[in-house]
């Protein structure tokens, strides 16, 4: 029996698309990453070499979700567009680090299935954000030929703490398709306490309340830290806004019961800052 070309073309498309969408047999671990500073860019240093460390450590990812501290909006929106530009959104820093282009693709196919994905709440497509520094700062280290298509998911302000880990749960099965998804922001950010002539520590309320986060993650009590707020004072002075803390229970999210959880970059500086990432799976 013959077979057309055109026939076969069109088996092996399918063949291709049916093997994209089966559910890999282990999901995707999903990142908390403390960013810092913008300039971790364009750096080397003990921090974005733990970035690198570990994109070597983990499976190839098919594309990346993003949840950056720096995209606040009025509602939850996605990126979907193909050729996202990159933000420089910061100032008073040195030029080549406004020079820095990123130019990973978009994914208008993932940014449509995580809208559909969600049922918590609407999410729209965005045509005209891209990636902030929240996301290609520390993107650029870990895949630098940016070659991995990246989204962005927006943090909605009208949210509460609980809503946007309920919205975050729902994303979770992308994981199995490959996915990496990164919450990027700060566990420990308070900008008008930094101290800047003290660049590798952290002031005594800072390192309490980083370990008490990180004592609470251990242990899975995601409870008391979506009520952060309830939390010792410690915690109040690491989290005067929010925005930097919720990309990390967007990970927490995503955790499944018997999944393990590790720290990396685990350090706190400029007195209220804390670098303190998260690794959730294997």
């Amino acid at each position: 029996m013959k077979v057309s070309i055109t026939a076969m073309s069109m088996k092996l498309n399918d063949l291709h698309k049916l093997s994209k969408s089966v559910e890999s047999a282990a999901p995707m671990p999903a990142l908390f990453v403390g960013h810092g500073s913008p300039m971790n860019a364009i750096e080397s240093n003990v921090f974005t070499e733990g970035w690198r460390m570990m994109a070597t450590t983990i499976p190839q990812p098919n594309a990346i979700l993003c949840i950056s501290a720096h995209w606040e909006t009025d509602g939850t929106w996605v990126t979907s567009m193909s050729k996202p530009k990159t933000i420089h959104d910061f100032g008073g820093f040195p030029q080549k680090l406004f020079d820095v282009r990123y130019p990973a693709p978009g994914s208008p196919g993932l940014a449509k299935e995580a809208q559909e994905m969600v049922t918590k709440t609407s999410v729209r497509l965005d045509e005209q954000w891209g990636l902030d520094h929240g996301a290609w700062s520390v993107i650029k280290q870990m895949y630098p030929d940016a070659s991995v298509p990246v989204i962005q998911m927006s943090l909605d302000y009208n949210k509460s703490a609980q809503a946007q880990y309920d919205l975050a749960r729902e994303l979770s099965p992308l994981r199995k398709k490959g996915v990496l998804i990164i919450g990027s922001g700060n566990m420990v950010h308070n900008l008008r306490k930094i101290d800047w002539a003290n660049q590798n520590q952290g002031f005594d309320w800072a390192n309490e309340a980083n370990e008490i986060f990180k004592k609470l993650i251990s242990g899975n009590d995601h409870h008391q830290l979506i009520n952060y707020k309830k939390l010792d004072s410690a915690v109040g002075l690491a989290i005067p806004t929010a925005e930097h803390y919720l990309p990390l229970l967007y990970m927490l999210a995503m955790k499944g019961e018997d999944e393990a959880v590790s720290f990396f970059n685990d350090q706190t500086v400029m007195g209220s800052l804390s670098m303190t990432s998260v690794k959730i799976g294997v």
